[in-house]
């Protein structure tokens, strides 16, 4: 299919990386192609424990700052010590949006293809001052979704799998959720999601504010879901995880059909209806429920690769 992309992207980007060399290659290869004017690089500190981990951050980083072979502003955030996920990765996020008003998200195993970058720029200045919309979502769970008359639906879910947004919206998150109590007492994760949807992600959170899980992106759901912000939402994925290993923090294992990164054309056909996708959401948290005969295939794919 023919890509038609704007000449030059003027959207800033954050990339945030660790100690993973092959998948960062793979990611920045593709920032690299789209020439971000401002390109934010974060980067947390190793972890002493960690046998070769002092090394294997410094190589990532040295890696990413070698390569900048195109004219744009660089800033960088390179922790001494290690904060851990939650901590490291939404303080980056913080620091992103006090430099810039709005901007793409990268992390160092989001794989995204040329579309996404043009993709978030347009959606990012389409509903700049429209506060429906929080989050523009790069990937797509189903990674293809019903063949819908716009380029995209609407989701109170989305991913944060390659990413963009803008700071007026990201001041609502708050990694402690002081008002989560209140929110639950009134019934509002029913009322807004349903009934089963609803009380699985009211679970999900309120567990999440209890344990000591390195978890930053349930409270940035639970920030839109107070607000009613909806995420955008591409009807084929722009974006694969390539990061599922042992050296992931939370994607050791993915046992669902791999979803695959796809261009598609523009000019972007945008969304005249304001409704969430409820089925999509359904699947987005429980799954699909396969037979037999695609659970063989799943086990095949994983085994070839």
């Amino acid at each position: 299919m023919k890509v038609n992309y704007l000449p030059v992207l003027k959207t800033p980007v954050l990339f945030l990386v660790f100690n993973r060399i092959d998948t960062t290659e793979l990611v920045f290869e593709t920032i690299r192609n789209a020439k971000p004017p401002r390109l934010y690089i974060a980067c947390d500190g190793a972890r002493i424990e960690k046998e070769n981990e002092v090394e294997e951050v410094k190589a990532v980083r040295d890696y990413v700052l070698k390569n900048i072979d195109w004219e744009c502003s660089v800033k960088t955030l390179f922790r001494e010590k290690n904060f851990g996920c939650k901590i490291a990765v939404n303080n980056a996020i913080d620091w992103f949006f006090e430099n810039e008003e709005q901007g793409i998200i990268l992390e160092d195993d989001c794989l995204p293809s040329q579309s996404f970058f043009w993709f978030c720029e347009e959606m990012l200045n389409y509903y700049k001052t429209d506060m429906r919309v929080f989050l523009i979502s790069g990937f797509n769970k189903q990674n293809t979704w019903k063949k819908y008359s716009s380029s995209y639906f609407f989701s109170n879910l989305g991913g944060i799998w390659g990413w963009a947004s803008w700071r007026d919206r990201w001041k609502y998150q708050n990694l402690d959720m002081p008002d989560l109590d209140a929110f639950n007492r009134n019934g509002n994760f029913e009322r807004l999601l349903g009934r089963k949807l609803g009380k699985k992600r009211r679970n999900d959170i309120v567990n999440i504010q209890k344990s000591i899980n390195q978890a930053w992106d349930y409270q940035w759901g639970y920030a839109r879901h107070k607000n009613n912000g909806l995420s955008c939402v591409p009807v084929l994925s722009l974006v694969e995880n390539i990061g599922f290993d042992e050296r992931a923090t939370h994607t050791k294992d993915y046992r669902g059909i791999t979803v695959k990164r796809h261009d598609f054309s523009f000019p972007i056909l945008h969304n005249q209806f304001f409704i969430p996708d409820r089925k999509y959401d359904e699947l987005f948290v429980f799954g699909k429920k396969y037979s037999y005969r695609d659970k063989f295939k799943i086990l095949v794919k994983r085994v070839i690769n």
